[in-house]
């Protein structure tokens, strides 16, 4: 660690000392008392000790197992993985109206996202359908996200009989819980509750999840002035305070359990108390969560292209490309609302899903760098042509023009082809998104393992007609 992350976790490990961290589950408070940690009332104090020890047993690195072992990936090291947006109410029209998002949306965008090859990871809340009872709303989007992608899955917080129920789904199709252990099939963000509280229902989901040796995400998102200090050192400190004190739960209810770094702190708009993500001080709070992962040796979580712009527009375009290339400088391994997220977290759009998609393969380019060998070089070309000369006719030219250059499927380039440039663009937006949908194929799932889900979700009480589409 340098000077300044050093600061900053003594720091953390004086808060958990001194101010504890309160925890609203009698089951955690009885385990950590069992592991020798101070507990008081709700009120948990750890000792720095305690802290990194139960943290050094939290893996380096885990692979995660999808349906089709070719979207199978590692979270750790420098290695990055992209997921969509995460948990909007609403869809954000083209014209800025919103509407309430319903299940069909969440399909939608789980076709999008299967059809998408910068995703290896599908589902979560894409939306949360205002059409779904709140009892059932996740296991029936975990059920079409099972029957329409085989993509690793993504999950959601929920209390215990919800959790229980999405670890029966998962052993009805992948096996029963000790396969799930020896290869982890879902993992889901847990979020802290600042300043310095756990929820029961994210440690019911923490104690469901890491029993089953699935992984978490720890998560804070404080805003700085309102639930964090107003500077942006306190804000980090607390918020790596809340991040490690979770991971060291999950080890103590498994040790060895996969358990991701995370961070969405911020700075809040002072003006209106409104969360906002597209600003600076969100960048440097995910710089400095992503520094102090790697230096505690655990991957990350944080970034994405969010924007608190209220439409696809050019604030929309320049918050995204911040935060996301910052993310991947930093190499944050699993970036979270990397296409569609917009106006604060508050809405999904399908056309800032499409121009997402654009940002991240921008950004994967600058992430390739320069290749740098005796054909890039061109030295020989360069002699052959000589001063004054054209490149266009050249063979070098003609056998490397469709691999150098960057070529965008919306943006435009070159001659403008219309009197109204934007119009082109929302139409080349609109094609993108009709051809993935057109081109999109369900991945076959066993007739046996299908009508399994059905018969347990029924069996529940979830309404047989919302399972067919």
């Amino acid at each position: 660690m340098n000077d300044d992350l050093k600061k900053i976790h003594d720091a953390s490990m004086r808060i958990l000392e001194k101010s504890g961290m309160i925890f609203h589950h009698p089951g955690i408070l009885k385990l950590l008392e069992q592991k020798g940690i101070k507990v008081s009332g709700e009120t948990a104090f750890f000792t720095r000790e305690q802290v990194m020890e139960w943290v050094s047993k939290a893996p380096r690195r885990f692979r995660l197992f999808a349906r089709n072992p070719k979207y199978d990936f590692v979270l750790g090291d420098n290695h990055i993985e992209f997921a969509p947006g995460y948990g909007a109410p609403n869809i954000l029209e083209r014209d800025g109206s919103k509407r309430s998002a319903v299940l069909s949306d969440h399909v939608q965008f789980l076709k999008l996202v299967h059809q998408s090859d910068k995703f290896k990871v599908n589902g979560g809340i894409l939306v949360e359908p205002s059409d779904l009872d709140p009892q059932y709303n996740y296991p029936v989007m975990l059920y079409y996200n099972l029957t329409h992608s085989d993509k690793f899955i993504f999950g959601m917080e929920g209390k215990a009989d919800q959790v229980n129920m999405t670890m029966d789904m998962i052993g009805a199709v992948f096996g029963d819980r000790n396969e799930l252990i020896k290869q982890p099939r879902i993992m889901t963000i847990v979020n802290t509750l600042s300043p310095l509280r756990m929820d029961q229902t994210a440690l019911d989901t923490m104690l469901i999840y890491a029993s089953n040796g699935q992984p978490v995400i720890i998560t804070p998102a404080a805003m700085a002035g309102f639930t964090g200090p107003i500077t942006l050192a306190g804000l980090i400190a607390l918020s790596n305070a809340e991040t490690l004190a979770g991971i060291a739960v999950t080890q103590m209810i498994r040790k060895g359990t996969p358990v991701v770094y995370g961070c969405q702190s911020t700075a809040a708009d002072m003006r209106s108390g409104a969360y906002v993500v597209g600003n600076p001080e969100h960048v440097l709070c995910l710089s400095y969560a992503a520094k102090l992962a790697k230096a505690y040796g655990l991957p990350c979580r944080g970034g994405g292209a969010p924007s608190d712009a209220k439409q696809l527009s050019v604030q929309s375009g320049y918050e995204s490309m911040m935060i996301l290339l910052t993310s991947c400088r930093e190499n944050i391994n699993y970036i979270i609302h990397s296409a569609g997220i917009i106006d604060s977290f508050s809405a999904m759009s399908f056309d800032k899903f499409i121009v997402d998609l654009e940002i991240i393969d921008m950004v994967e380019r600058i992430g390739k760098g320069v290749r740098i060998d005796d054909e890039t070089l061109a030295v020989d070309i360069i002699r052959e042509i000589g001063p004054g000369g054209q490149y266009m006719t050249s063979e070098h030219t003609v056998k490397l023009c469709r691999q150098e250059p960057w070529n965008p499927e919306i943006g435009l380039k070159g001659m403008k082809v219309s009197k109204d440039p934007n119009s082109d663009i929302l139409d080349n937006i609109l094609k993108k998104k009709e051809k993935m949908l057109s081109a999109y194929q369900q991945p076959h799932l066993p007739q046996s393992i299908a009508s399994a889900l059905t018969d347990y979700l029924q069996s529940k009480g979830v309404d047989k007609s919302l399972l067919f589409l």
